[in-house]
């Protein structure tokens, strides 16, 4: 079926290409949510930490950093595909390869650098927690931040090229016996593992921050992940430690179940795929979309339980007090806003 198949190609995600032309538009409208709300919340993200001094944080350098490659997906490469999922099969515009070539490596990009940059900022907040304040002063120095970050990208830039199959999910599913077909299911294994190493690593930062705060009490106050502005860590009188830890661990179980809920799908359709048979593509198209919809809630999952962003936010926006209210907290509205 030719139709079908150049469908399938040249719109990885879309892959529904036996359903109505209802379930077409219902994903691209998915898509169009996706990118409104992901755009508008990475742009707000990053615009906040280079706004007020206070959020200049390394944790929110990295969040910064993930926020940008975020972008590549929200604001260049889910706009397009909202657009393809309108357009006829047989349209001629879906036929390019170089657009292809073009969308994959957008995708590509964003998705890489932002997996990096999820364990960039587990790893910080990890050392912040659970070394010493000299420790984490010598490993993020301005320099080795800016190493990180330089190298996350450079991985990325590495990685589209060399591997380009790695990000069409389509082009293996619509025609398996292909000679094609054994390298991308080889690819797919390789970011399936990719993947599940850097899960593995996230997991074992933020339970090590549990285990360290449950088991210090003079540390608790650390974890309402607006880290720390300076070393050592602030003499400021600590909420009650009981309820402070559960909100601690409420966060960072929040924080790992929805990263959990957007990778580990496509791990395992991946792992499926190579070792038994390919999953049905509603199910390869699910975990895909999984994935991609993370960019558009990192922005929500890093700053929701942060007070400086959220005070940063209402400075900002029409209804709130304006930027020369920002330093106003430190006062009379301390305690009400605490």
């Amino acid at each position: 079926m030719p139709n079908a198949s150049s469908w399938s190609a040249s719109s990885p995600l879309l892959l529904l290409w036996e359903d109505s032309s209802g379930t077409r538009i219902f994903l691209s409208l998915l898509y169009a949510v996706l990118a409104i709300s992901g755009t508008l919340s990475n742009v707000m993200v990053i615009y906040l930490v280079f706004s007020f001094k206070k959020l200049q944080t390394t944790s929110n350098a990295f969040i910064v950093n993930g926020c940008a490659a975020d972008l590549s997906v929200c604001a260049l490469w889910m706009p397009q595909e909202a657009v393809l999922g309108l357009l006829p099969p047989n349209s001629s515009s879906l036929r390019s390869a170089e657009y292809r070539l073009l969308r994959g490596g957008l995708l590509g990009l964003g998705l890489t650098v932002s997996l990096a940059s999820h364990l960039l900022v587990a790893f910080n907040r990890y050392v912040l927690i659970t070394k010493l304040p000299s420790v984490y002063q010598a490993l993020y120095q301005r320099r080795h931040t800016g190493c990180m970050i330089g190298l996350s990208w450079a991985l990325a830039l590495l990685l589209v090229p060399l591997l380009p199959g790695l990000w069409t999910p389509g082009s293996a599913q619509q025609s398996p016996p292909r000679q094609t077909d054994g390298g991308s299911r080889y690819t797919a294994l390789l970011l399936a593992l990719a993947v599940l190493g850097q899960t593995a690593l996230l997991l074992h930062c933020y339970l090590g921050i549990v285990r360290r705060v449950r088991g210090s009490a003079k540390r608790v106050s650390v974890l309402n992940f607006h880290l720390l502005h300076q070393l050592p860590f602030p003499a400021a009188p600590p909420p009650p430690r009981r309820a402070q830890r559960r909100l601690s661990s409420v966060s960072v179980l929040l924080l790992c179940c929805v990263f959990l809920l957007g990778t580990q799908p496509l791990v395992w359709v991946s792992l499926l795929g190579f070792f038994l048979r390919p999953a049905p593509p509603a199910l390869q198209a699910a975990s895909w979309l999984l994935l991609c919809s993370l960019s558009a809630l990192n922005p929500l999952l890093y700053t929701w339980r942060s007070e400086e962003f959220r005070r940063a936010a209402r400075s900002v926006l029409p209804r709130g007090e304006g930027p020369a209210a920002a330093p106003r907290p430190a006062t009379a509205a301390g305690p009400a806003a605490a």
